[in-house]
């Protein structure tokens, strides 16, 4: 889109963008504020890495309003007419992140990330008009999460003595 054609409806949508990119760093930073800095392994605490998060969000963010208010965000090409939004696979994959987080300390690290592997990629099979109901594909699609999320609670629970969310107190499950 270029500098002349855009329409203040424009505008006002990619201000819009860039004010919700920095209140969600805003949000995150206050979010933070409740996260203990006591200093970990080589002095970094748990909560640096949601300030550096937070603080990128909020530069980004600036910068897309500074972008779209000084002509519109330059390199961003023009919508296609025919390509809409599936909201189906939205649907899915955040009701994915969802369930992930309200299920993460009831069921553990390792169920709910497979729960929201498994939600996510149907709905980025959906997306791509593969979505069914096929028991096989949602079993595979189990398999994988588990393949993905279990080592990565093991690396953090048994390698680096970082908590997690278990199902068990064993730290292995």
């Amino acid at each position: 889109m270029t500098q002349q054609a855009l329409s203040p409806a424009h505008k006002r949508s990619q201000t819009l963008v860039g004010g919700g990119v920095a209140l969600l760093g805003l949000g995150l930073a206050f979010g933070a504020i409740s996260i203990p800095s006591a200093a970990g392994y080589a002095g970094v605490g748990p909560n640096f890495l949601p300030w550096v998060v937070a603080l990128a969000l909020l530069v980004c963010g600036g910068f897309l309003v500074w972008e779209a208010l000084s002509g519109g965000f330059r390199e961003m090409e023009p919508a296609s007419e025919g390509v809409q939004a599936y909201w189906p696979g939205f649907v899915w994959v955040s009701a994915g992140l969802l369930a992930n987080a309200a299920l993460i300390t009831s069921i553990g690290f390792i169920l709910s990330c497979t729960l929201c592997f498994v939600l996510a990629v149907q709905g980025l099979r959906g997306a791509e008009g593969h979505a069914g109901v096929d028991p096989k594909v949602w079993l595979k699609n189990v398999v994988i999460g588990l393949l993905i999320s279990a080592p990565v609670y093991w690396a953090f629970t048994q390698f680096l003595a970082i908590n997690l969310p278990g199902l068990t107190s064993t730290g292995w499950l």
